[in-house]
């Protein structure tokens, strides 16, 4: 598997800032295409002997604002127990509920966006229901759980120009830790 050519925004740069406009439908033949190629990386960046070999970072998820481009479609590739990767395609995506529980990640969140080590936790939905559309523009509801609520919760942001480091307290970066469940 070759790594497709795609450059991914610093957090230093604006337009990671910028809000994502909706998708209108079909989709072009160049979206399908860095749809796939985002999948891609995202599989690449995952196998370890890809990782070294490209010398990428792991990561599970991918909006095309990362890519400069402000619409709303992310994607993430989540690796499952038996080592099988399932690919999400999420086009305008929305939180239609919501648990009342909270998680954060244990070791801290990170994104291929922000290329430096970041301390403090994240506040996230340990469950979340989405309706969204895929590549054809077929509609479906998804409920994701504990990583993948933090990833789709995390995607999502980025599509509104937030990034997960706006969300940690920087006077107490594990500001109500102990009111949350640790993933």
């Amino acid at each position: 598997m070759n790594l497709p050519n795609i450059e991914i925004l610093d957090e230093k740069d604006k337009r990671l800032r910028l809000i994502s406009k909706e998708v209108k439908f079909p989709l072009s033949k160049e979206d399908k295409k860095r749809i796939q190629d985002m999948l891609d990386y995202l599989k690449i960046s995952q196998i370890d002997e890809l990782r070294e070999k490209y010398n990428l970072r792991a990561g599970m998820g991918l909006a095309y604002i990362q890519l400069g481009i402000a619409k709303r479609i992310f994607v993430i590739v989540n690796e499952e127990d038996d080592g099988t990767f399932t690919n999400y395609i999420v086009i305008n995506p929305r939180i239609i509920s919501n648990s009342e529980e909270l998680i954060y990640v244990g070791e801290g969140e990170g994104c291929l966006s922000i290329n430096r080590d970041t301390e403090g936790i994240v506040p996230r939905y340990a469950r979340i229901t989405v309706e969204a559309y895929d590549i054809d523009g077929k509609s479906y509801t998804l409920r994701v759980r504990e990583d993948l609520s933090v990833a789709f919760q995390h995607e999502m942001d980025h599509l509104e120009g937030i990034l997960f480091t706006d969300k940690i307290d920087p006077k107490n970066p594990y500001k109500n830790a102990n009111m949350m469940r640790e993933i």
